[in-house]
């Protein structure tokens, strides 16, 4: 058997065990796509899917159509959660750690246009991506791939050759070709985890512009670890500017946990219900530790 053919039955076997947890999404508006991430019936989609619509069925199989309840969204992270009642569907484990990498191969499933379960095969053509998202949040640190992304694929699993999901696709770029983007799978497990809980995400507050990136590799080697999140601009007034950050800081530790992008800070920050946040910080040559206390964002500024 060549090589070529050992990697078409691993890909026939990747889809064969895991579209049965691809669902679509419909209502009056429009459709989109969804993975079962319980058994006992709840399904991740897009926010933008979903939001402002008030009669929503997902199709758990073909022709079979049942009744869905938003059960959390959260438009800054494009991800929400809808109830399905336990359909005895097999759920779409998620990838929680950071193990993609640029150039691996990924399968994306989805419902492009109406046309079910449909599978693109693609690459992961970058990491860390940032689009503009609602009420003036950007998403950040989508995965990039050429899998073939289309109008209805949103919502829909982007899986590795294990057949693990390490993200939900989210966007396109419609004037262009091969430039598709996926929300991480570890930014989907905190978010999930949360609306599953509460129906919804506060963000606490720290007035702060900053995006993760790459580090040098003399200042990787000197600190520790590859990536961290530099300030880019401080609100006046605000929590962060309070504490003492400035621009061009690089926050390396966010409680104690490494942070590699800005979902790093924000997930301890939610996880934290706003408790002060101690961030490791370097600055030029020095190492400062700073406490910051978030403000909700429910209080004008």
């Amino acid at each position: 058997m060549t090589a070529l053919q050992d990697l078409s039955e691993a890909i026939e076997g990747v889809v064969r065990t895991t579209s049965p947890s691809v669902v679509s999404v419909e209502h009056r508006f429009g459709q989109g796509s969804g993975i079962v991430i319980a058994a006992d019936g709840y399904v991740a989609t897009n926010s933008h899917v979903v939001r402002g619509v008030k009669r929503l069925e997902v199709e758990v199989a073909p022709g079979e159509r049942v009744p869905a309840e938003l059960v959390g969204d959260d438009p800054a992270s494009d991800l929400a959660v809808l109830g399905i009642g336990n359909q005895g569907l097999a759920s779409l484990p998620l990838l929680e750690d950071r193990r993609v990498r640029v150039g691996q191969l990924v399968l994306a499933i989805g419902n492009p246009l109406r046309f079910d379960r449909s599978v693109s095969l693609g690459v992961v053509s970058a990491l860390d991506r940032t689009l503009p998202g609602v009420r003036g949040r950007a998403l950040e640190g989508l995965v990039q791939t050429d899998a073939a992304i289309n109008p209805g694929s949103s919502g829909g699993p982007l899986l590795d050759a294990t057949g693990v999901a390490v993200g939900i696709t989210t966007a396109m770029v419609p004037r262009a070709r091969g430039i598709g983007f996926a929300i991480p799978a570890h930014t989907v497990s905190w978010v999930v985890a949360r609306l599953l809980q509460r129906g919804r995400i506060e963000r606490p507050v720290l007035g702060v512009a900053a995006r993760g990136v790459e580090l040098s590799l003399a200042r990787a080697t000197a600190l520790g670890q590859g990536r961290a999140v530099t300030v880019l601009e401080l609100a006046p007034g605000e929590p962060a500017a309070r504490a003492g950050l400035k621009p061009k800081d690089l926050l390396l530790r966010a409680n104690g946990v490494v942070v590699a992008s800005v979902d790093d800070v924000v997930r301890t920050m939610v996880l934290g219900d706003g408790a002060p946040l101690t961030l490791d910080v370097a600055r030029g040559t020095e190492r400062l530790s700073l406490v910051v206390t978030p403000r909700s964002e429910r209080r004008a500024a």
